[in-house]
């Protein structure tokens, strides 16, 4: 295998492209080469507006492309690169799911059964299933709607808060659900804290064994962690920048926090080689049986023109060129994540913008799936590059209109 660096300037900023070459005999799926130019663009369009750096890896066969533009570090100048660690926020709630269907795999959870079967503390509606919370169709209200009103003083207000699940969960039950449960799709973090109670209490395992012990080791992500409630992220990573509501004023450091307001739904830590691999192995069936991945992969379109779709703690994105991708998006305070691979797990693509509360980079990001998967620059083609976004833009607080 051959290995060519090549090094670029773009827009003042140094940006180091690695490309592992392997004979065409070698590929491993009959999708388009991926653009680096498409990328780059991508990247240099998401620091434009207001990213402070941008990574991606592409990983097909023997076969890797890492891109990086940006600084991984404002105030010591230090250069982006594809390897830095950084909070996945949602994406975690897809390793929440691996180790559910894991438990439904071995009998001890029916998706279809009431959740308050499972639960300490019973819901306010009986009605709500297992498989209600992992698809967002529980009518539960997304506490992170009160909680970050506001983005700056709500999360520096939590920032170094611990939270138990319930108390989390009581922010929810004090509002009336947003609908009737199984009715409709209502993306609401809330789900995914309910799943990380019923897993503990069912099992009296604590999340963070449940990771390593099921995912973290047996696919050797040296990588990915999840420290909850540590505030710090080790090794190297890239610093999160918060942007606030008055976008005159200076981005926020967010780098150090203890995720409590979220565990479950978004504390997992993680680099791009890794969910690269854990979403290849996903989809492949490497960490669940046949029958409940293909629950998993059940998916309801949830946005207008059908591009998207959501199964049980899986996003779907039908994208340009006829292809169907499957993994999940991630908010972090400071981080945009998109973690996707094709349906065969052959081709893995991840991406990171070091910025949060700013819609325009995280639909712009989404562009690096069309270059990834479709070989295309997302840049020069303005109807794919509006149709990228999400039907809402965060996955903290997605349904709050701020004044």
């Amino acid at each position: 295998m051959r290995i060519k660096n090549v090094s670029l300037a773009l827009a003042g900023t140094a940006v180091m492209t690695t490309l592992a070459v392997t004979p065409a005999s070698a590929a491993t799926t009959n999708l388009p080469s991926p653009s680096i130019t498409g990328v780059l663009a991508v990247q240099k369009q998401a620091m434009a507006n207001g990213a402070p750096g941008a990574l991606t890896r592409i990983d097909f066969g023997a076969s890797s492309y890492r891109v990086a533009s940006g600084k991984a570090d404002t105030a010591a100048g230090t250069a982006m690169d594809a390897d830095r660690r950084f909070r996945v926020g949602s994406v975690s709630k897809s390793f929440t799911t691996v180790v559910l269907m894991q438990l439904v795999a071995e009998g001890r959870v029916d998706l279809d059964a009431p959740a308050n079967d499972y639960l300490p503390k019973p819901l306010p509606d009986d009605r709500i299933t297992v498989r209600h919370l992992l698809s967002h169709r529980s009518g539960l209200w997304d506490f992170t709607n009160d909680m970050f009103y506001h983005t700056v003083p709500g999360f520096e207000a939590v920032r170094n808060k611990v939270f138990s699940f319930q108390e989390l969960i009581d922010l929810s039950t004090a509002h009336q659900p947003t609908v009737v449960p199984g009715a409709a799709y209502s993306y609401s973090n809330t789900n995914f804290v309910v799943l990380g109670q019923l897993i503990e209490h069912i099992t009296g395992v604590p999340m963070a064994t449940h990771y390593e012990q099921r995912i973290f080791q047996p696919l050797g992500l040296r990588n990915t962690s999840y420290v909850h409630p540590r505030t710090t992220i080790t090794g190297s990573y890239a610093r999160g920048y918060l942007r606030d509501d008055d976008t005159t004023l200076p981005l926020v450091d967010s780098t150090e926090q203890t995720v409590s307001w979220a565990q479950s739904a978004g504390a997992v830590i993680s680099n791009s080689a890794d969910l690269n691999r854990f979403f290849a192995a996903v989809v492949s069936g490497k960490l669940v049986p046949q029958q409940q991945l293909q629950e998993m992969l059940s998916m309801v379109p949830v946005n207008a023109d059908g591009t998207q779709f959501y199964g049980l703690g899986l996003r779907g994105r039908a994208l340009s060129c006829g292809v169907k991708v499957y993994g999940h998006t991630g908010t972090m305070q400071g981080y945009y994540t998109y973690a996707f691979t094709s349906a065969d797990g052959k081709r893995s693509m991840t991406s990171m913008a070091n910025t949060s509360n700013n819609g325009t980079v995280n639909a712009v990001l989404a562009g690096t799936l069309e270059a990834a998967f479709c070989g295309v620059d997302p840049t020069k083609n303005t109807k794919v590059a509006r149709s990228g976004g999400e039907a809402f833009t965060e996955d903290i607080a997605p349904n709050v209109v701020r004044d």
